[in-house]
């Protein structure tokens, strides 16, 4: 016997078509439902922008930051979430700011600030943290303003004795390093890459290839009237404090890559080849996103270790928090420097 034939009336087909997005467990519609929800609260705080971008790193960092009180929340909307970041809108002397705590490395520092620069009504980038220090006249506790930055985390790695690629800025040979000397070294050499860079000054789809990339000028010039008169903390706490006091040195260089950089040799090869000072994790992807599009940006950067080339541990431990401290005031002395453009009330 032949199956009968049902027909469903064609509301009920069309209902039934809707059905399998209602599978979908309430976890998974929770996220595009709280970002759609955090995007209403961009947009109402942006209605009073405009604001300067604040971009740390990790924890202590911002502990530092906020344990010196000057940041002063919007009443009505403290902050917003967005990607499992917090960006905490608010005011530091007298001028609106929205800050971020990015995380460790160049992609995290690179996705914060596109994020902070595409949503938020920005006027330009204030990035601030700890490093090592590969220069010798400067010390634990000093705090560094580069003018410009290198990303020295791109190197051809090469067989011993290849030939070098034409347009390598450097060369690493690890057999240089061996000990005891002599021989040659698996490892082989490596040689420096630049990076390719894309922005609103340059031609469209034509990466330039630039080493350095630099600060705002006339924001550096701001900075640099700070160093005359800025007072720094000594102490990292009641028992625990430098022989000398820190100081503010606007101008030198800068270099970022993805190492935490505890080695005597190779700090030694990136002051005398680089000739930088502060070395971390995170600054130059900041200021290249922020030049990619145009954007106002300085970094700032407190020294809290020698990179390797102290007797012992690495005191990060130790003057983290100094170093962190000492940072803090300047990025806050900075701030308060800014011309009055910057300020409006909430």
């Amino acid at each position: 016997m032949a199956a009968k034939q049902v027909f469903l009336p064609f509301s009920l087909i069309l209902a039934l078509a809707f059905i399998p997005p209602l599978l979908f467990s309430a976890e998974a519609e929770a996220v595009p439902f709280e970002r759609l929800n955090s995007l209403r609260v961009v947009k109402k705080v942006n209605k009073n922008g405009p604001f300067l971008g604040l971009i740390t790193v990790y924890a202590p960092e911002d502990e530092a930051f906020f344990k010196t009180g000057v940041f002063r929340p919007d009443p009505i909307h403290p902050f917003v979430d967005l990607s499992g970041r917090r960006f905490r809108i608010g005011k530091v002397e007298g001028k609106k700011v929205i800050y971020v705590k990015c995380g460790v490395g160049l992609v995290n520092a690179a996705a914060a600030t596109q994020q902070m620069l595409d949503l938020f009504d920005i006027k330009g980038i204030i990035h601030f943290g700890i490093s090592g220090n590969a220069n010798s006249s400067m010390r634990i506790g000093d705090v560094t303003i580069p003018y410009q930055f290198a990303q020295t985390g791109l190197w051809d790695w090469l067989k011993p004795n290849a030939t070098m690629e034409p347009n390598d800025f450097a060369q690493f040979n690890f057999k240089s390093y061996n000990d005891p000397k002599g021989g040659e070294n698996q490892l082989g050499k490596v040689g420096y890459s630049t990076e390719q860079f894309y922005s609103v000054s340059g031609e469209v789809n034509v990466p330039q290839r630039p080493i350095w990339f630099d600060i705002t000028k006339n924001w550096l010039h701001v900075a640099s009237h700070l160093q005359q008169g800025m007072k720094l903390e000594q102490c990292a706490n009641s028992t625990l404090c430098l022989p000398y006091k820190p100081k503010l040195v606007v101008g030198l260089k800068g270099a970022t890559s993805n190492f935490f950089i505890d080695n005597a040799a190779y700090t030694q090869f990136l002051f005398k080849t680089f000739g930088v000072t502060s070395l971390d994790m995170e600054s130059s992807a900041v200021v290249m996103t922020c030049l990619s599009s145009g954007y106002p940006v300085i970094a700032i950067r407190g020294l809290s270790d020698l990179a390797g080339t102290q007797e012992g541990d690495n005191t990060i431990r130790l003057f983290g928090s100094l170093a962190a401290l000492n940072t803090a005031k300047v990025v806050i002395s900075f701030i308060k420097s800014l011309p009055g453009k910057y300020v409006s009330g909430f």
